[in-house]
């Protein structure tokens, strides 16, 4: 089974950034990053293939970038101007080859004065 350690969540204030890390387990094929606010239901953030094509949510376009490094079989996803919506729990999420969806154990960014 595939595993998804996520890193890099906190507090921060609006405007500001911070990067967050996904180490998987194996080599796979599209990741990406979800979040889910209280009360609302999870969302796409932004997705990368192994072959670099990238996508974002429209909300997060021109703020944030999502890169991976398939030697270390980890993502990233850079967050800058940061504002108070973007509080939410993310989760790395991962298809492997065959299609088989992995999450990670989610880590949680405020972003709050």
């Amino acid at each position: 089974q595939v595993q998804l350690v996520e890193s890099g969540g906190g507090l921060v204030q609006p405007g500001g950034s911070l990067r967050l890390s996904c180490a998987a387990s194996v080599s796979l094929y599209t990741m990406g990053w979800y979040r889910q606010a209280p009360g609302k239901q999870r969302e796409l953030v932004a997705t990368i293939t192994r072959g670099g094509s990238t996508n974002y949510a429209d909300s997060v376009k021109g703020r944030f970038t999502i890169s991976r490094d398939n030697a270390k079989n980890t993502e990233y996803l850079q967050m800058n101007n940061l504002k108070p919506e973007d509080t939410a729990a993310y989760y790395c999420h991962a298809v492997d080859v065959l299609g088989h969806g992995s999450w990670g154990q989610g880590t949680q960014v405020t972003v709050s004065s």
